[in-house]
């Protein structure tokens, strides 16, 4: 689970339907411009917002693009319940290497509901989880030790962290001792940098989906100790992830993904809203200014 991992979106047709030669020619983009693996079904795909076929054909093509590279895919599967995210685990697991599984949002269970539930959902599948810790989306803010304990179980083998800052549990989780086979990746696409400073395994990053060469050489540098020409190029994707995050994710990098050709249609599902063309063109311009 080392290095970047693109988050796709979910492409659409004119008429609303999952665009899947889009999807294809999006995924091997990202792997040929150098990322270490996907993530599909996440936030970035609107995987709420999508059938269970409409899921299943994102994951045939996913699947597909992947037995040809070699690459990990991870998936999202995960609801608010326990029996349902055990459900969407199960449907997922097969074409996964490992899924993502969100903190249960909305209802703020304790945290020892939390662990149960990560247990719960790892007992009923064969690929290891990796848990998503985002407090600003599911209203549900885990102490350090509960985290701890998540990445404690055998089924979890990393962690993405979103705590849209470098906090004192970023710290604190950075600094712990997970032991072989924990990873901590970062899920704030503007955090990966400095996170990766401190000791994360890499990241996950939508950006990376319209950048995915310039995020794999700003982790290649840090990776390898090159730590100026690392910050340089966070420091030129900065603005790219402000503003491709100025409006509800993903309708700008939609926008941009179909400017540039690698997506047929921008559109987005209700209640998302199409991105405003001053939002899009603001994106481009920082994508553009990349030193690529």
């Amino acid at each position: 689970m080392h290095g970047i991992h693109a988050a796709l979106v979910t492409p659409f047709t004119h008429d609303g339907e999952v665009d899947a030669k889009s999807l294809e020619r999006l995924a091997a983009h990202c792997l040929e411009q150098g990322v270490d693996g996907l993530v599909a079904l996440g936030t970035t795909g609107e995987a709420t917002l999508l059938t269970s076929e409409e899921r299943r054909t994102v994951l045939e093509v996913c699947r597909g693009v992947f037995e040809e590279s070699g690459h990990p895919l991870i998936v999202g599967a995960g609801t608010m319940g326990t029996e349902d995210s055990i459900r969407q685990a199960r449907e997922h697991a097969p074409y996964a290497d490992a899924l993502l599984v969100v903190v249960p949002y909305y209802l703020r269970p304790s945290d020892d509901g939390v662990i149960d539930h990560f247990a719960a959902v790892g007992a009923a599948v064969d690929v290891p989880l990796i848990a998503y810790n985002v407090p600003y989306r599911t209203g549900k803010q885990l102490s350090v030790d509960a985290l701890l304990k998540i990445l404690a179980l055998d089924c979890v083998a990393g962690m993405k962290h979103c705590a849209d800052a470098i906090d004192a549990g970023t710290l604190a989780l950075s600094a712990a001792d997970l032991g072989p086979g924990k990873w901590l990746l970062c899920g704030d696409d503007a955090y990966i940098y400095p996170m990766l400073q401190l000791g994360a395994a890499g990241g996950v990053a939508a950006s990376a989906c319209l950048a995915p060469s310039a995020y794999a050489t700003m982790y290649d540098a840090t990776l390898h100790g090159e730590a100026g020409d690392g910050l340089a190029m966070h420091n030129a994707l900065l603005p790219l992830a402000r503003a491709l995050f100025a409006e509800p994710s993903p309708s700008v990098l939609k926008a941009c993904l179909a400017e540039i050709g690698l997506i047929d249609d921008p559109a987005v599902r209700a209640p998302l809203h199409a991105s405003h063309p001053e939002s899009t063109a603001a994106a481009l311009r920082a994508f553009r200014a990349l030193p690529l």
